[in-house]
């Protein structure tokens, strides 16, 4: 079963190191607001550019996104 995008960036926030895709998972876990069921690129991508808390570049969440299709599908 195909996970949402949330929940499939939860396993990346146990992090010994930090990095850009922990620390972007760190801020979904802490954005209340976020769409915790999604499963589309284009609802996520316009939900982060209009969210006035997320301060990565969007190239973060692309890379987030191609690590989600290639494990997930």
């Amino acid at each position: 079963m195909k996970k949402s995008f949330y929940h499939y960036m939860m396993k990346h926030r146990n992090y010994k190191v930090p990095t850009d895709i922990g620390l972007f998972a760190d801020h979904l876990f802490n954005d209340h607001s976020f769409p915790k069921q999604a499963f589309d690129y284009d609802g996520i991508s316009s939900y982060l550019e209009l969210d006035g808390t997320f301060n990565m570049p969007m190239s973060v969440f692309d890379q987030a996104w191609n690590l989600y299709e290639e494990e997930e599908n």
